[in-house]
């Protein structure tokens, strides 16, 4: 599988405080790569960097290589919306906008021009029915997204993303606040989309990764202490950190 992210050398500093020691992960496209750790580990930190998105928190300073198609993320002629849109974002909490489901999944397209009703149609329903929903809100496009449960929300909300065809797909521990059975549905749906994106995935959940993850990377104050692929770390882990972290010793 081609490598379609290659990150080297990655510190992240908060005002004086060193919140990532140089992480060096390659993430290839087509898979899942999960990244585990204790809470304040530095995970979601390092998986905000990979779209810019802790440029919005202020004396934030990130130093390091992120070569996304041989180009630099944080070059200063880089467009943050096309990024965006390239390298797209789902969170912890489904945060669907508060108008319907079909405002919600052209809103992305309309911001880039996009007007013609029949594309418009055939993006809300290929989007949809990637993010395994469409069958459960084709009756209801024009309902608000917030009235529907969270597994329904925040699979509208990963459709929202799809319909703009990025090429990577960030997740923040996106099953965290849903209960088992839309978490399972969530899973489902990814191991789908694999097959078309390369899917980076922070959770909590240790048996979500060893299910749904190709590699895993475990980070533990903000550095990486072990990553390879999921089968192996989490039979024969290379680290005793790594191992002590599997079987419940702290985090």
């Amino acid at each position: 599988m081609p490598t379609i992210l290659k990150t080297k050398d990655v510190h992240l500093t908060y005002g004086k405080k060193e919140a990532l020691h140089g992480i060096n992960l390659d993430f290839d496209d087509n898979s899942i790569t999960a990244l585990i750790g204790p809470s304040g580990c530095g995970k979601s930190t390092f998986l905000r960097c990979l779209n810019r998105m802790n440029d919005l928190i202020p004396n934030t300073e990130v130093t390091g290589s992120f070569q996304f198609h041989n180009q630099d993320i944080y070059a200063p002629t880089t467009n943050l919306v096309t990024l965006r849109k390239q390298i797209g974002m789902v969170f912890q909490q489904p945060n669907p906008f508060p108008f319907s489901v079909y405002e919600n999944v052209t809103y992305g397209l309309r911001l880039a021009g996009h007007t013609d009703r029949k594309f418009l149609d055939e993006q809300v329903e290929r989007s949809l029915k990637q993010a395994a929903v469409w069958d459960e809100v084709k009756d209801d496009l024009n309902k608000n997204a917030m009235s529907f449960s969270g597994g329904q929300q925040q699979r509208i909300c990963i459709a929202r993303l799809l319909a703009v065809q990025p090429d990577i797909i960030l997740l923040d521990e996106p099953t965290s606040a849903l209960d088992p059975i839309s978490s399972a549905q969530i899973e489902t749906t990814l191991m789908a989309l694999k097959k078309e994106y390369c899917i980076i995935i922070v959770t909590h959940n240790l048996q979500q990764a060893s299910r749904i993850a190709d590699r895993t990377a475990f980070m533990l104050n903000g550095n990486l202490i072990e990553y390879d692929l999921t089968s192996k770390m989490f039979t024969k882990p290379a680290k005793q950190d790594t191992s002590d972290y599997l079987n419940g010793k702290f985090g």
